[in-house]
């Protein structure tokens, strides 16, 4: 018998990759999304994605979604609050595995365990120690593709905002980026690939900066821009 899964789900190429390896175990079933939101903005934390592109993401995927609510700029005390808030409510509906698309942050790695195994759930990482660019690879190999939402102002720049992750990306990444991005260089958005069940559209909105960061406006659209 399989175990029910939540899968902590960003949008992103990790989350993709991480979802696309569980679909392959046959130890898990991922039942449901759940992502974390900031309120006031209605965007991805982090990703600065919105959420009706998320929506539209959960919707190509056929899975259900439950979402975690944040303030801006709020501290851990907050976001554990909350995150707990929601996972009693995946336990009451009898799941107890939390699955991530970390892959070799192990202080991260700790921190999720620790505040699982406090509610008495575990966590699994299905592409934990992967190699960042056979992962990056695999991922356009698979069929999967996506775009840049947010990226470092230092490591990376405005001109990597909104770029396309395909064939030219490795090459084009300065020295000493994480392929996948894993320390913070850059997130994305995925809009299609081999689990979705439709293409997501889309065009590019305008590129601001905070707080050391390059975000873009990814807009639905009639066509990826």
């Amino acid at each position: 018998m399989t175990k029910p899964v939540v899968f902590c789900w960003s949008g992103g190429k990790d989350s993709a990759l991480a979802l696309d390896a569980l679909g392959s175990d046959r130890e898990y079933e991922v039942v449901s999304l759940l992502t974390t939101l900031t309120r006031g903005y209605d965007r991805i934390t982090m990703h600065g994605v919105r959420r009706s592109l998320l929506l539209q993401q959960v919707a190509a995927l056929g899975l259900p979604l439950d979402e975690v609510w944040i303030s801006p700029a709020a501290a851990n005390a907050e976001y554990e609050t909350q995150m707990e808030a929601v996972l009693r409510q995946c336990q009451a509906r009898g799941i107890d595995t939390v699955a991530f698309g970390d892959i070799f942050l192990a202080d991260l790695r700790e921190y999720r365990e620790k505040n699982l195994a406090r509610l008495g759930m575990q966590a699994i990482f299905p592409i934990w120690r992967r190699d960042s660019t056979e992962l990056i690879e695999s991922f356009r190999q698979r069929g999967f593709k996506a775009r840049l939402a947010c990226v470092d102002a230092v490591k990376l720049g405005r001109r990597f905002s909104g770029r396309e992750i395909d064939a030219n990306f490795l090459s084009d990444l300065p020295a000493g980026v994480d392929p996948c991005g894993e320390n913070g260089e850059y997130h994305s958005f995925v809009y299609d690939g081999p689990l979705f069940r439709t293409p997501i559209a889309l065009t590019a909105g305008e590129i601001v900066e905070r707080e050391g960061r390059f975000y873009i406006d990814l807009l639905p659209g009639t066509a990826a821009a």
